[in-house]
């Protein structure tokens, strides 16, 4: 056999062993990586291309290494995950760098970090002053996590009194022109809809490049010419300008009605419109 058919056929085997192999350790590879991910995933790969290039004497050992290289780092993560003492052992642990708005030079010195490096990775969170920082740790990982002080803190409606309401994931319904039958019937909806809110848009199916549904049902188009202006869902807008029409109706019949009980009936139909409004406006409004 010639010596190109040779590495071609252990290349080939070998990706195929790799990948089952790595399939075992999991995601960890993929993520961000800690300075054991990196020395696993380079031992792999060195491993991996000594095998192909033929340039390990005994064959069968290399698979033995590239096994112990696989698999022991597999069950060194499963023990990580139970017990906190080998987490620590193969993730390191996280270093405070800032606590309360004062940077520890000790724990720079400690993480080999400069004063650049850690105005670097402020910036980097949209941090350009340091004092505007009240705790900043780093991770095993080397990304820096950090928490602004209270009156730098972004408004959120939380701190604004405002209310809010939960929101379902929007439903991929059309994809590359092709219609999503299973997010559709999720939605509870159908091809029927999908055409008949694609015709009120004046939009035709073919030129549909992305399309998705929120949770309350609004449709939302990217085409594929995108000279094509498509108007905005206007459903929201619609359902709460339609209540508050309802509501101001039913007050002005109560004024207008000489009957008392259907002045009643007007006045507490009003109150019940008031009360629906002020409860969905967070979610009709926003």
């Amino acid at each position: 056999m010639s010596e190109w058919l040779n590495i071609l056929l252990r290349s080939a085997g070998l990706f195929a062993l790799t990948l089952l192999l790595v399939r075992l350790i999991g995601k960890r590879l993929t993520s961000r990586l800690t300075f054991f991910d990196l020395v696993t995933g380079i031992a792999i790969g060195v491993i991996v291309a000594a095998l192909s290039l033929n340039m390990v004497q005994n064959f069968a050992g290399g698979l033995v290494a590239l096994a112990v290289w696989t698999v022991f780092p597999a069950l060194l993560y499963l023990l990580a995950i139970k017990y906190k003492a080998v987490r620590d052992i193969l993730q390191g642990k996280e270093t405070v760098l800032i606590n309360h708005g004062k940077v520890l030079e000790d724990k720079l010195l400690e993480a080999r970090l400069t004063p650049e490096d850690l105005l670097g990775q402020l910036r980097k969170k949209n941090v350009f002053n340091f004092a505007d920082v009240e705790f900043a740790v780093l991770e095993p990982d080397g990304e820096l996590s950090a928490l602004l002080k209270k009156e730098k803190q972004p408004a959120t409606p939380k701190t604004l009194g405002l209310a809010v309401v939960r929101e379902s994931v929007p439903q991929t319904v059309m994809l590359d022109g092709v219609v999503m039958d299973e997010p559709l019937a999720a939605m509870g909806l159908n091809r029927r809809w999908l055409h008949t809110e694609l015709a009120k848009a004046g939009v035709a199916p073919e030129n549909v490049f992305l399309a998705q549904v929120d949770s309350l049902g609004q449709l939302y188009l990217d085409l594929f010419d995108d000279a094509i202006q498509v108007p905005k869902p206007r459903a929201r807008e619609r359902v709460y300008v339609s209540l508050k029409k309802c509501q101001a109706d039913c007050e002005l019949y109560a004024l207008g009605t000489r009957n008392p009980e259907a002045g009643k009936m007007y006045e507490e139909s009003a109150r019940l419109l008031e009360q629906a409004v002020r409860e969905l406006e967070p979610l009709l409004t926003r």
